[in-house]
């Protein structure tokens, strides 16, 4: 899943809560901590992408390790529910 749109969106709705609190309130806290908020997500997404190449593509210095590994994540997945929802919560975009 390409993540770029989901993180912009999600860096717009941080600078927008940051903006109004501004205006609103005269409050610099949402201003303050735009960058950290941002970055957190932007780096789950990434650690997000990063886990599901690794887990769907084969690389060619893959050792037979790596590959028993990954073939092993793939059914851990196919067969745990939990997995499947956490797959699936990050692969939709996670909450703001």
């Amino acid at each position: 899943g390409a993540k770029g749109l989901n993180t912009a969106a999600s860096d717009v709705h941080y600078l927008f809560e940051g903006l109004r609190q501004f205006y609103e309130n005269n409050s610099t806290e949402g201003i303050d901590s735009y960058s950290h908020k941002a970055l957190a997500r932007v780096w789950k997404a990434e650690r997000f992408s990063w886990w599901f190449s690794s887990l769907l593509h084969r690389y060619p210095d893959q050792s037979d390790f790596d590959l028993k590994m990954q073939h092993a994540e793939i059914d851990f997945l196919r067969g745990n529910e939990a997995a499947q929802k956490a797959m699936a919560e990050n692969y939709v975009g996670l909450p703001y």
